[in-house]
């Protein structure tokens, strides 16, 4: 075999071994351990590759080469990629922990989109309720039978479930009443417990079941120094700059327990408060609801 010929084979037969080559699945993931809910960028490197099928240990998958994938929840998850080339492919598994928040989250869920509740530790009794009768699915199906753009969005009336277009809501819950924990404020997305009037309820007790999510509107330093001094109320700069931008409904403060905050799809909310309404403030059309603990 002369030089030439030597040459030939010898490239010929390197193309040969990398057309036959067995790709080599392959990622990395973030260093740091994310919270949940956690946006989470898959890194891919795999080698010799033409395409890939993820697994993210949670029951969703992709095909995408790097994807995105949101974990909603907290825990340890087996993340799987199958990289394949033709009729080979290789495999290569990680485990990945996403942590849970210091606070409780629930996922609100409707047609018009999903909102993601932080539920506080500093009104206990109102939390582990809310926790309780979301575990036993009370809430699913329920509607939001009073909205009030500008103001604010309500459910939770256990008799709002299957209700007739006519019938009237906002009596029902579970037969119990909560202790007040008015600890927190009515910014835009706060979650609060409705309640009956002063005149029968003195000690401002919460309804077991019904709730409202703010919408409110933007707050400027003069009502907010005006409600303070009619009401007896400081609000921390932080909050003074929650109502001022984004809004609430300061006048409710002082009145009712406020035992979380929207921190996700607050959009949600406006797209709620402004569907049309009819007797009773009740939309013309069901808004249902679910609500899931999501950690």
């Amino acid at each position: 075999m002369n030089f030439t010929k030597t040459i030939w084979f010898s490239f010929c037969t390197a193309l040969l071994l990398v057309g036959c080559a067995k790709p080599i699945a392959n990622f990395t993931l973030p260093t740091e351990e994310p919270i949940a809910p956690a946006k989470v960028q898959f890194n891919n490197v795999s080698q010799k590759s033409e395409t890939y099928q993820w697994d993210f240990g949670d029951g969703n998958t992709s095909t995408e080469e790097s994807p995105n994938h949101t974990y909603k929840s907290s825990g340890n998850y087996l993340v799987v990629l199958k990289a394949n080339k033709g009729k080979k492919s290789s495999i290569k598994e990680q485990r990945f922990r996403v942590q849970a928040p210091k606070n409780c989250l629930v996922e609100l869920s409707t047609p018009m989109g999903s909102m993601v509740i932080e539920l506080y530790n500093n009104t206990p009794l109102h939390r582990d309720n809310f926790v309780k009768l979301v575990e036993e699915g009370y809430y699913d199906g329920l509607l939001f039978h009073r909205v009030i753009n500008g103001f604010m969005v309500q459910g939770g009336d256990p008799r709002s479930k299957n209700a007739k277009p006519n019938d009237q809501l906002g009596s029902g819950g579970p037969g119990y009443q909560i202790d007040a924990e008015i600890e927190n404020f009515h910014i835009k997305g706060a979650l609060a417990a409705a309640r009956t009037g002063d005149s029968v309820n003195p000690k401002k007790k919460s309804s077991g079941s019904q709730f409202y999510i703010v919408q409110g509107q933007k707050q400027t330093d003069a009502s907010l120094i005006n409600m303070e001094l009619s009401k007896g109320v400081s609000y921390p700069p932080d909050v003074k700059k929650a109502y001022i931008e984004n809004g609430g409904t300061p006048q409710l403060d002082n009145e009712y327990t406020v035992f979380g905050q929207v921190i996700k799809g607050m959009e949600v909310i406006d797209k709620i408060a402004k569907t049309k309404t009819k007797r009773g403030d009740r939309p013309a059309e069901d808004v249902p609801m679910t609500i899931k603990i999501i950690n």
